[in-house]
């Protein structure tokens, strides 16, 4: 069995040191209020008996806990208050280097926490660990100086999330839906070097890639760019192609007619997509963003958002190719092809591609069979898109995260340029358990909580305020979010609407649950999540009219904190059945990863809750290996294009090293109870010898995960 000590280090239970420290206490005492030492031995067998059924690390300060709850059910109060206090002088002294502490255990690449925080970085690599560095004091200086010690405390408590603090000290924003367009077709500025107008489509992406690299390490979040901003230049490239080839052809002393001047210059352009698209494909890739991690890049396929003819045709080999190429995959050190995690792809479903009879049926298809390899691209629906977007269709930010609509000074809707200000979010598990199952109690906590997210929210706009634009140029004064002057402040995008902040919200599975007895796919339970859903929304359109700032409701894409959620509620609450039971909680309102529902059923059921989540959500429906069963794919997307807005098919496509396996590596518990990873092949469970790829966030990750996200992926039924 293994503990995570306070630095972050995992290493072996040691019962030893169990009993020394109870030895320490009781020495303390007078002879009369000591325990024997068969005592105390049984108190630290029960302490290891109940770290055993945790089925992951404890920490050193919950066996400390579990310590100090045996004293007192000994009786031995004056033991556990000479514990208690020798505890808190040890933290005082801990205190005061407890950021030295983190950032040694990290250059020494043996922080288990920090390790699994992230499942696209790895931990070993310099740019990551000066990344990690930088975050422990951004996050010492938050948690010393800006943040109030209200929402310091409950951010530590799990009963709010408040995300990206290793970023907070700095004056950056979460994601953004990039300017593309403006930076292409009037030029930007890349480190302090003017870019020009693209004269080839190859290019124009060797630009975007350049921009996205640059973006990235500007902001802490995702950002997403679309195809139908690439797609002019393919006419550019065209055009000069058919100068080129007259030329050849005139200094050759050949004659060639119109026709076949554009039949060359046509398989030119070819070749030009095929280049331009690796150029996106590889260098998002290999690109390594000042944090040390490629560049969290979403793609948006959207044939309609450019007018019929030529250049919608453009669009159409762009993504064609795009698809062709995911569906290769890319090579990895042994120079097998495998799935890489970035970028994520969006493909739109709409009247144009859905049907076998639309004119662009064969890029479904295509889109259908990338998914079943690669797990990408991800679907959203035309039609129910407009239909919830005021008639407006376009892409989120990064994974997830949707603008709300916004019309700009000539009444046009626009999103492109676009950025969300941070989230917060609520653990609507602790506000359930926390009001022990009355009903008028729960609001009541709510409202508190409502009002706690508020006050930290507002904390994540106001340490934008007053921001310059020369902090971030390529974003705020060359084109990416804005053309401001430099020394201009970016305060009146935080305002009317422009940018969004969200309130994030996690658990409403587990909430429903504990307040009703039922899972909230019950229909008797069902409107308890729904109230709860838009008592959240009423919350977020009162700020709204009260500030004039845009808060939205956001769907939490939980990855490291569903393991911190879990571990605190266990900690306030203990182990509650089918509530607090698990290393994980759920993701926003799904239902629950171990619930028996198939994929049509999930995603009807879902829809009802994705319409409430407008600052952004994602469903999704876990598959086995679609590869030979292509038909099954293309039925769940109809189904989607008809019934829900965002959702996307989690499939699976790993590779171990050591034996040459493709499939499925499973999850194993080892001989400390650990959750490892394991090929059921060759058994190999060195995680530096396999590729495993895995939808968790809406992004996939590759660096894999802790403990408690590890379970729910373990957990996942099949709902096809």
């Amino acid at each position: 069995m293994k503990i995570i000590k306070r630095s972050g280090a995992e290493v072996t239970f040691d019962l030893k040191k169990i009993i020394a420290a109870i030895g320490k206490a009781n020495n303390s005492v007078k002879e009369e209020e000591k325990l024997t030492e068969e005592e105390i031995d049984e108190i630290a067998k029960v302490v290891a008996d109940h770290c055993a059924q945790m089925k992951r690390s404890p920490s050193v300060e919950e066996i400390q806990d579990m310590v100090e709850n045996q004293l007192m059910k000994y009786r031995a109060y004056n033991i556990s208050r000479n514990y208690i206090t020798y505890r808190y002088k040890r933290a005082l002294v801990r205190k005061s280097n407890s950021t030295d502490e983190q950032i040694l255990s990290l250059l020494e690449c043996n922080n288990e926490e920090v390790k699994q925080e992230n499942s696209n970085k790895n931990p070993t690599v310099n740019s990551v660990q000066r990344d990690y560095m930088a975050g422990e004091v951004s996050k010492d200086i938050t948690k010393r100086f800006l943040l109030p010690q209200d929402i310091v405390d409950a951010h530590e408590q799990g009963i709010i999330h408040f995300h990206d603090a290793d970023y907070f000290a700095q004056h950056m924003h979460n994601c953004c839906l990039v300017n593309l367009e403006d930076m292409l077709q009037n030029g930007t500025v890349v480190s302090e070097t003017m870019i020009d107008t693209p004269k080839s489509f190859s290019t124009a992406c060797n630009i975007a890639t350049q921009s996205i690299a640059q973006i990235a390490s500007s902001q802490y979040g995702g950002q997403s760019i679309s195809l139908s901003h690439l797609a002019p230049f393919v006419q550019v490239s065209r055009e000069k192609f058919r100068r080129e080839i007259r030329r050849e052809m005139e200094e050759a002393g050949l004659q060639a007619s119109e026709e076949q001047v554009n039949q060359i210059a046509e398989k030119r352009v070819k070749d030009e997509i095929k280049r331009g698209v690796q150029i996106i494909q590889y260098q998002v890739i290999t690109l390594m963003t000042t944090n040390g991690q490629a560049p969290f890049i979403t793609v948006f396929m959207y044939i309609d958002e450019v007018p019929e003819g030529q250049l919608r045709d453009d669009l159409a080999m762009i993504i064609e190719e795009m698809l062709n190429q995911r569906i290769l995959g890319v090579k990895n050190e042994k120079g097998v092809y495998i799935t890489p995690a970035f970028p994520k792809l969006i493909y739109v479903l709409e009247e144009d591609n859905i049907h076998e009879d639309s004119k662009y049926w064969y890029l479904t298809k295509l889109a259908a069979k990338c998914t079943a390899k690669r797990m990408v691209p991800d679907y959203i629906s035309e039609k129910i898109m407009k239909k919830l977007k005021d008639g407006n269709c376009y892409t989120c930010m990064g994974c997830r995260s949707f603008l709300t609509v916004y019309h700009d000074e000539e009444d046009k809707p626009k999103f492109y340029g676009r950025f969300n200000q941070g989230v917060v979010t609520l653990n609507l598990v602790d506000v359930a358990c926390s009001s022990g199952r009355d009903m008028q109690k729960f609001w009541k906590i709510m409202d508190e909580r409502l009002e706690l997210c508020k006050r930290a929210l507002m904390c994540r706009h106001n340490r934008l305020k007053g921001t310059p634009s020369d902090v971030a140029p390529i974003l705020w004064q060359n084109g990416a979010l804005a053309r401001l002057k430099k020394g201009e402040k970016i305060d009146k995008l935080l305002y009317g609407g422009y940018s969004t902040i969200s309130l994030g919200y996690a658990g409403l599975c587990e909430c429903t649950r504990y307040m009703t007895g039922k899972s909230h796919t019950d229909p008797e339970a069902t409107p308890f999540a729904l109230k709860v859903m838009q008592y959240l929304n009423h919350a977020c359109q009162e700020w709204r009219e009260e500030t004039n700032i845009d808060f939205s409701l956001y769907g939490t894409p939980l990855e490291s904190t569903t393991y911190k959620f879990a571990k605190c509620l266990q900690k306030r609450f203990g182990i509650i059945d089918g509530v607090t039971d698990k290393n994980y909680i759920t993701n926003s309102y799904h239902v629950h990863v171990t619930e028996d529902i198939n994929a049509f059923e999930k995603l009807k059921f879902e829809s009802q809750f994705q319409e409430l989540s407008p600052g952004g959500a994602i469903s999704y429906v876990e598959v086995p290996n679609m590869e030979n069963n292509l038909d099954a794919v293309l039925s769940v997307m109809q189904y989607i294009y008809d019934n829900i807005m965002y959702a996307e098919l989690n499939t699976k496509s790993d590779y171990c090293q050591v034996c040459d396996y493709h499939g499925e590596i499973e999850i194993v518990e080892d001989q400390h109870g650990k959750l490892v990873w394991r090929c059921p092949n060759c058994g190999n469970t060195d995680q530096d010898k396999m590729n495993v790829a895995r939808r968790t966030c809406g992004y996939i990750g590759t660096q894999f995960w802790n403990q408690g996200r590890t379970q729910e992926i373990k957990e996942r039924v099949l709902h096809l």
